[in-house]
């Protein structure tokens, strides 16, 4: 992780350290980074934001940016992540920006910039924007005249996009009854006209935003209302979306709750079944469920791990050729219809199994048993957050634990790459041994680096 990117882009609160000074300059030195790959010509930069409060504001500090040093810019206006990164390519954009801190509270707010083919920047073009902004390492540009940007807006974005997920899934939904959490978010935008054109039965729920109640008791963070409506109302599913719809998760008819594990089984078992699962390979994360891996050996399909965020996960696909991967939070990539996680798409790829197959979601999810999971996230003293790893207590007590443990479960401990949390994982056969060494663990971090 970098000092201003983490694995999800820049994020802060806005306002204070996601200040519109920053975002203005984070503009300018995206579009000079850009304006060396194109030559004489004006880049064009594509802007998304969620619902939240600031997306307004850090929308206008960007555009200024942007125009400033000679970027054009095209407004989306209130689209999911995904949307935009398939936009640049329709639209054969220089880049595209989202502004959102996914899954993060109303006050937080975040930076993503997709690259013109769709993909979030590499780790030297983000270094490179962040020298620039931290280190004064270029001098920003100060055209005059023809040679500022213009701003534009598209207002069929949310169509086309809408349009690509529905032309991903083969047949339609019809006499599929499912509610859909909206998180007050992105989704807000798309999801009537998705799941109409799909011919869905469909509720949907937490669809009024009002730039604070993004994610507020609701969406993928918060799955208890769904599973209660979802029971309440006879329905066959629900699928819960967070604040800019990256992510998915669901829940059954019985109001169980299936997340991006289960789901990354139901579609891989299903694209293996009709020979589309490429290179017979899924990819996941060191934090996937070890019953995937055993869901991998039963149905003889290869597994391939990588470091927790969506953009490992992706590195990892383009590098083997792999056309599935994702994450237990519900980052789902399907490398043949997007470039990131997309929660819509997700839905609607797992709403089809359910209605190709005449099964019920929980009877799907059987697929997989998941072993018992903690976890606990810590907050700590941002400038502690890397310590961790050499402070001797923790190291130690996380020693102890993993020893104890043996080969009945593992330990996972990590920084999360965007709030000041450590996050402290265990899993294992047993959920009361674990859950005991999971707030050791904490406790001691807490004391040391809290």
């Amino acid at each position: 992780m970098g000092r201003l990117f983490g694995t999800d882009g820049a994020r802060g609160v806005a306002n204070t350290e996601l200040t519109c000074e920053l975002a203005m300059n984070i503009g300018k030195a995206a579009a000079m980074v850009l304006i060396d790959g194109e030559g004489d010509k004006k880049p064009t930069v594509l802007i998304g934001k969620d619902t939240r409060l600031s997306s307004d504001m850090l929308e206008g500090a960007l555009t200024a940016g942007l125009c400033s040093v000679g970027a054009n810019v095209v407004h989306l206006g209130t689209v999911p992540t995904p949307a935009v990164a398939y936009l640049v390519r329709k639209y054969k954009a220089s880049a595209g920006i989202m502004i959102s801190a996914s899954h993060n509270p109303h006050e937080f707010n975040g930076i993503k910039i997709f690259n013109n083919e769709g993909y979030k920047l590499p780790d030297a073009l983000e270094e490179k924007i962040e020298a620039i902004v931290l280190d004064n390492a270029e001098p920003y540009p100060t055209p005059t005249g023809s040679k500022l940007g213009s701003v534009s807006v598209i207002d069929d974005a949310v169509d086309n996009y809408i349009d690509h997920i529905v032309e991903s899934v083969d047949g339609d939904l019809r006499g599929v009854k499912v509610a859909v959490d909206c998180s007050n978010g992105s989704a807000s935008a798309t999801a009537e006209k998705l799941f109409t054109k799909l011919g869905a039965d469909y509720h949907i729920i937490n669809s009024e935003p009002n730039g604070i109640n993004i994610n507020e008791k609701c969406g993928s963070t918060h799955t208890e209302g769904l599973a209660e409506y979802v029971k309440a109302n006879n329905m066959d599913c629900g699928v819960a979306f967070d604040g800019d719809a990256d992510r998915c998760l669901a829940v059954d008819e019985n109001g169980e709750l299936v997340d991006g594990d289960f789901l990354i089984a139901i579609c891989a078992k299903d694209l293996k079944d009709r020979g589309m699962l490429k290179n017979n390979t899924v990819v996941g994360t060191v934090m996937t469920n070890m019953g995937f891996y055993k869901f991998c050996e039963e149905n003889d399909i290869g597994f391939a791990e990588t470091a927790v965020g969506d953009r490992y996960v992706l590195e990892k696909m383009l590098k083997k050729d792999y056309c599935l991967g994702g994450e237990q939070s519900g980052h789902v990539i399907f490398l043949d219809y997007g470039t990131t996680g997309d929660g819509q798409l997700t839905a609607a790829q797992t709403l089809s199994i359910v209605k190709r197959s005449g099964k019920t979601l929980s009877q799907l999810a059987k697929i997989m048993n998941r072993f018992p999971q903690v976890l606990i996230n810590v907050a700590v003293v941002t400038e502690k957050k890397n310590e961790y790893t050499t402070d001797e207590e923790v190291t130690s007590v996380i020693a102890e634990v993993e020893s104890q443990l043996g080969t009945r479960g593992r330990v996972l401990v990590r920084a999360s790459g965007t709030e000041p949390l450590i996050r402290v994982m265990l899993e294992g056969e047993n959920y009361d041994e674990i859950n005991d060494f999971a707030n050791r663990i904490a406790k001691v971090i807490e004391e040391r680096l809290g």
